[in-house]
C-alpha cells in the first residue's frame, strides 16, 4: 500500500516536513507494510522554500540579505535543478516574515521589502535566470519598493533625499525613477508564487485588508492606502503600464505590484508546488493521500493547499484524508473532496495548549486515520 503525505505547515508549530515526519511515524505504527512517500507543501509562505527543495531533491544556499527592519539578517534560499536549468527559490516569510517580529514590534511603516532585493541581486550574480518567489506571511506594507530600491530604482522625497523603501516612505515620494533597474532582470523567468488575489488599493487591497494584521491602526491604514495610491501612480508612469488591479499585486503588502511590473507572473502557490514536485504524478500512483494545515474552515476553500491536493486526488479517483490542527466554521464544505476530516484538538483548550501538545494530537490523529485505511484496505 502506498501512501503520499502532502500536508502545509501547522502554523506556529510544526513545519510541513516536521508534520510528515509524526504522520509517518504514527502511521508505520498501524501499517506495517505502507510504503510512505513524504512530500512536505507550502503555498508561497512559510516553508516555501524547505517544501521546493526536499521535493524537488535541491539544497540550501546561504546568504545575507536585509531582514524586516533593514538591518542585515542570515538568510536561506533554495536551489533546485529544472528542465530549463538552475532555479532559486525564496520566499517572503523567511526575509521579512511577521513571525520574525514581535507582536509589539510590528509597524508596517517601519519594515521593507529590501532583503528580496538583496537576495535576488546575489542570485543574479550567481547566474541564476529563473526564480520561484513566494509572498505570503510578510510584515510589510511598502509596495515592494524596498526591493525595488535593491534592484537599482531610484525613489526621492519631497526634500530630495534619496528614499531607503519602508512603508514610511510611501507618504514622502515625490519621484521615480526606474531606469537603473538590473538589467539582468530581462533575462529572468520569475514565478511568483501566491494564493491571495487582492490589488493593490481599494477595500480588498493589500492595506486595507492585510495592514492591520501587521500592526497598522486605523490612521496608519488610511495613511498608507493614501500613500500606496500615490506611489502606484508615479511607478507606473515611470513603467507605462497600469498593474494595481492585476489579481495579486496586493499580496505582501504590494510586492506583488513591484514584482509584476519586474515581468513576474503569478500562480497559485499550490500549484507551483505540485508542478515542481510532480505531485500529480505521485497522487496517480498512490493508494492513498493525506494533507492538512494548522487550521481548515470555510476560507480553505479559496485556493489553500489543502484543497488543491483533494482536488488532485479526486481528479486521480484516489481516496484522501484531511488531518488538521483545528476545524473551524465552514469545514464541512470540505468534505466532498477527503473521505475523512480529522482534527488533532478533540477538546476545548487554549491556544497555548494546543501548540504545546501540537505533535502528541496530530500523532494521535493520525493513528486514528491509519485505523480507517487498515479497516478500508480490508473491506476492498
Amino acid at each position: 500500500m502506498k501512501i503520499v503525505l502532502a500536508p502545509d505547515s501547522y502554523k506556529g508549530s510544526m513545519s510541513a516536513l516536521e508534520v510528515c515526519a509524526v504522520i509517518g511515524r504514527a502511521l508505520r505504527a498501524e501499517l506495517e507494510d505502507a510504503d510512505i512517500e513524504a512530500l512536505p507543501m507550502a503555498d508561497g509562505g512559510e516553508g516555501t522554500v524547505e517544501a521546493i527543495v526536499a521535493g524537488a531533491s535541491g539544497r540550501i544556499v546561504e546568504l545575507t540579505a536585509a531582514g524586516w527592519s533593514g538591518e542585515p539578517i542570515a538568510a536561506r534560499i533554495g536551489h533546485i535543478e529544472t528542465e530549463d536549468g538552475p532555479c532559486a527559490v525564496m520566499e517572503a516569510a523567511g526575509l521579512f516574515g511577521l513571525p520574525m517580529v514581535k507582536p509589539s514590534e510590528r509597524n508596517p511603516l517601519l519594515a521593507t521589502t529590501r532583503g528580496l532585493g538583496d537576495a535576488m541581486r546575489q542570485v543574479l550574480d550567481r547566474g541564476y535566470r529563473r526564480m520561484v518567489i513566494g509572498l505570503g506571511g510578510s510584515a510589510t506594507n511598502d509596495g515592494g519598493m524596498g526591493m525595488l530600491s535593491a534592484l537599482g530604482a531610484k525613489f526621492w522625497g519631497r526634500d530630495g533625499e534619496e528614499l531607503a523603501g519602508f512603508g514610511r516612505d510611501l507618504a514622502e515620494l515625490a519621484r521615480v525613477d526606474l531606469s537603473g533597474l538590473d538589467k539582468r532582470l530581462a533575462e529572468c523567468a520569475i514565478t511568483i508564487a501566491s494564493d491571495v488575489a487582492n490589488p493593490l488599493l481599494g477595500e480588498q487591497g493589500a492595506t486595507r485588508v492585510y495592514g492591520p494584521q501587521k500592526g497598522a491602526d486605523a490612521a496608519m491604514v488610511e495613511l498608507l492606502e493614501q500613500a500606496m495610491c500615490r506611489y502606484a501612480d508615479q511607478v507606473e508612469d515611470a513603467a507605462g503600464k497600469r498593474l494595481r488591479d492585476f489579481p495579486g499585486a496586493g499580496a505582501a503588502g504590494g510586492l506583488g505590484f513591484a514584482l509584476l511590473l519586474l515581468g513576474g507572473k503569478i500562480v497559485p502557490g499550490a500549484e507551483v508546488l505540485e508542478r515542481i514536485v510532480g505531485l500529480r504524478a505521485r497522487i496517480a500512483r498512490s493508494d492513498w493521500i493525506i494533507t492538512g494545515e494548522g487550521r481548515s474552515d470555510g476560507q480553505t476553500l479559496f485556493g489553500k493547499l489543502p484543497l488543491h491536493v483533494g482536488k488532485l486526488a479526486q481528479s486521480a479517483g484516489k481516496p484522501a484524508l484531511l488531518i488538521s490542527g483545528s476545524l473551524g466554521t465552514g469545514w464541512e464544505r470540505l468534505q466532498p473532496y477527503f473521505v475523512s476530516c480529522f482534527s488533532t484538538v478533540t477538546s476545548p483548550v487554549s491556544l497555548e495548549e494546543c501548540l504545546r501538545y501540537a505533535e502528541k494530537n496530530l500523532e494521535a490523529a493520525a493513528r486514528n486515520a491509519a485505523q480507517l485505511i487498515k479497516y478500508c484496505s480490508r473491506r476492498q
